[in-house]
């Protein structure tokens, strides 16, 4: 096997549709600074950063194992292993197509207060939580919250409940989300049921939908 071939990583399902009037983009592969991108289903192409294919998918950055694309003027992240589907839903609703891991996990990008974090969906948590140093990365103010405690594998621990303005997985936004921030940091964010009980959920086989309700 030679030196690129042994970097090379494979992933066809990793696929984001942009939208209904955008591009689907799947990453295929990932190697050195140059990014395999299959558009619409057409012929894999090798682009290095900043070049784009010809329906204007353009790559501005390798991050790891995501790549980061410009389609339709919007900045998407692409990573290898994961799918994000976003479409259009009857009624002018929303719904997102996540796949899980090996697991069965479900790990999603997001942002709360316009800001990017990354997720982990957690029916077992009460609300959305956050770590501390992720709230003051954010914005969120913590002076007039509530504060509480929490037990932890690590003993017990301080929160703060607060409202955040903003939480968007995807297509999927809402407006006014209880939220807990906790005194430790966490690896991720988890995505619990004060976001997750206005969708309806649903398994599609390995994939979880999420589908606005209101």
């Amino acid at each position: 096997m030679n030196r690129w071939s042994s970097r090379f990583m494979i992933s066809l399902s990793a696929v984001l549709p942009i939208g209904a009037s955008a591009a689907d983009v799947a990453v295929a592969g990932i190697f050195g600074n140059k990014a395999v991108l299959v558009v619409d289903g057409g012929p894999p192409r090798t682009l290095s950063v900043g070049q784009r294919t010809p329906e204007g998918v353009q790559l501005v950055a390798i991050d790891g194992e995501t790549a980061r694309v410009i389609v339709d003027g919007r900045r998407e992240s692409v990573r290898l292993g994961e799918r994000v589907v976003r479409r259009a839903a009857v009624e002018g609703n929303s719904e997102i197509y996540l796949d899980g891991d090996s697991q069965g996990h479900f790990f999603v990008n997001g942002q709360v207060n316009n800001g990017p974090i990354r997720f982990l969906v957690d029916t077992g948590a009460s609300v959305v939580s956050i770590g501390r140093s992720d709230a003051r990365r954010l914005g969120i103010d913590l002076t007039k919250a509530e504060v509480g405690s929490t037990q932890t594998a690590a003993g017990l621990r301080k929160v703060w409940r607060v409202r955040l303005d903003s939480v968007r997985v995807g297509t999927l936004v809402l407006n006014d989300v209880e939220a807990s921030v906790l005194e430790n940091d966490l690896p991720l964010a988890l995505l619990g049921m004060s976001f997750l009980s206005r969708m309806e959920m649903a398994r599609e086989g390995s994939r979880l939908v999420l589908r606005k309700r209101y």
